[in-house]
Order: C-alpha cells, then structure tokens, then sequence
C-alpha cells in the first residue's frame, strides 16, 4: 500500500483525550479530514465549533463532527477515546468493566459506518479492550490495536533524555507489555545513538546504575497516576501520540511503535493483546517477531500476559 490521499481521521469521544487527540491531528496535519464524534450532542458540537474557528492556523486540515455516527463515514482511521476515565487512586483495570460494555455496543456501529478502517483503541485498559473488541468484529489482528506503550514509551525517552544530557530523539528504549501496572522497560536492548545504556556518560552526566533506571522505570510507570492525581486527566501527550500513530498509518511509514496487538505465538504468547515492538503502516500494526528479550524480560513479559488474560476471562463471563 502508499500513502493515503484525501485521508480522514475520526475520533471517538469528545472528551479530555478525544479533543486533545484531534486538536494534535488539525495542529500536525496528520489527516486531511477530522471528524469527531460523540453521543453528547452539545459537548460534541461545541468541541468542534471550538477547533474549527482556529483552522485558519492549521494548514489544509479540516474539522467536521457531531452525535450522528455517519461522520465517521469513510474514514481510514478510527481512534477510540471514548469512555469512563480513570479516576484518582483508580487503576486501569478497573475501569475493564464499564468501558468493555461501551466498546462492544459501539464497534458494531462503527463498523456499519467505516467497514475498511484501522481501528486505534486508547480507552483503557486499552490491552484487555482490544481483545475484547477483536473478538466481538473478528477484524484481523493487524486492523484493531491499542496505542499501548507508545507514550510510556516517550515518558521513559523524555526521563533518559534528560538524564543523559541528549535530545530525546537520540535515546532509543521502549516500554513494553501491559499499559499499566505490570509493563517494563527492554533495557537489555536500549541505547544511546548506539551506546548500551549503562555504557553511556558525557562530561557532566555520569554513567548510570541499574538501580537509578529502576527508578526511573517507577516513575514512568506512576507517571499517569501522577497526572490524573495533579489535573483530574492526561490528555496533551496521549493526544499527540495517538496523533502520531494515526500519521504512520495514513502515510504508511512502517514505523516501528510499541502499540498493543492480539499476539499469537509471539514467544509462546497466545491471545492476549500487549506492547511489543511493531511495524505500523497503511495494513495496519504488525509485531515484530525478530524481538528478542533477555531471561527475565521475558518473564515479565509473560507476567503482563497472564494478568491481563486473567481480566479478559473475568470480561467473558
């Protein structure tokens, strides 16, 4: 596939992460079309009107929306934002529940609307969700998957960045597994340029230590909590990295991005939908099977695993 011309995004849910996502796609010029959707008629609306009197300042995107779901209507990307949001002292986990029941009434509707889409699930827990929704469409894997660890993945970038004295884009480490409490770093393949992270130092930034990128990897980890306990909500960056994900898909970048795929036979991972290093383009999101972990990464990898398998079995019931 190439580059899609006359691209159009739509977004799910007009929410904090919803308008942030699709004021970041207007901004970035990530599609040539916006469309925002919502069952709440009058928040919807005035997100729109909102977004719309500042186009004169983004470039040849536009912005349309509302509560009918037809202005998803040919779109070629989905982003679904749309439900309960994680409220202060709550985990991911457990908002499963309500916003599993949303995203099965809703993907049935959707796919009526925009049948060749790619879908981006960002609700969380964004893992257990996707499983749930591929299995409710039986749209191939590569079509529905979570945006996942990509922004724990720029959290943990930004931290070592700062901490090494380079531009964030010259660090080179991913979060993987779940997105949330179990996920973790793949230290064992990260680096600086091309130098294995406890190898780099620079005049005024020392070595680190394993325990100092344990710490770091806590703070990653906590990051979110840290947000919604401060503001109530994150919504700027996941709205940029969801914005991104949305650009390598509709430019067909086969760029390579921890989002959340249903593994099957990935290292022995069957069914569940985690973090690794995948290819997405205009097909959609593939994992990269050539990843390679070390003894106890791939431990923990199987621990993400097993938990969230544990939560989507408890969803079937």
């Amino acid at each position: 596939m190439s580059v899609i011309e006359n691209s159009k995004v739509t977004v799910v849910g007009a929410g904090s992460v919803g308008s942030s996502t699709a004021y970041a796609a207007l901004i970035r010029g990530s599609a040539r079309h916006v469309a925002l959707y919502d069952i709440a008629t009058e928040k919807v609306e005035a997100e729109v009107l909102d977004l719309a009197h500042g186009t004169q300042f983004t470039g040849t995107s536009d912005i349309v929306g509302g509560s009918d779901i037809a202005v998803a209507a040919g779109s070629h990307v989905v982003v679904i934002t749309a439900g309960a949001k994680q409220n202060p002292g709550q985990t991911r986990i457990e908002l499963a529940e309500t916003n599993a029941r949303i995203i099965r009434t809703m993907m049935p509707e959707l796919l009526e609307v925009a049948p060749d889409a790619i879908y981006v699930i960002v609700t969380n827990p964004c893992d257990v969700l996707t499983v749930l929704a591929q299995e409710a469409t039986n749209l191939p894997v590569e079509r529905i998957f979570a945006s996942g660890t990509v922004l724990d993945t720029s959290r943990l970038r930004w931290q070592l960045a700062r901490r090494a004295g380079v531009a964030t884009a010259s660090v080179h480490a991913h979060i993987v597994g779940e997105h949330g409490d179990t996920e973790f770093p793949l230290w064992s393949r990260a680096t600086i340029g091309t130098v294995p992270i406890l190898e780099w130092e620079a005049p005024g930034h020392p070595r680190m230590t394993r325990e100092e990128l344990d710490a770091i990897a806590v703070e990653v980890r906590n990051a979110a909590y840290r947000v919604i306990r401060g503001k109530g909500a994150t919504n700027y960056a996941i709205g940029l990295s969801s914005a991104r994900i949305v650009e390598a898909i509709l430019r067909d970048e086969h760029a390579v991005m921890p989002v959340s795929t249903v593994l099957h036979d990935f290292h022995g991972i069957e069914g569940v939908a985690l973090s690794v290093p995948s290819l997405v383009s205009a097909s959609g999101a593939v994992p990269i099977r050539g990843t390679t972990f070390s003894d106890d990464e791939l431990m923990l990898l199987r621990r993400s695993a097993d938990a969230l398998s544990t939560v989507a079995a408890s969803l079937r019931g």
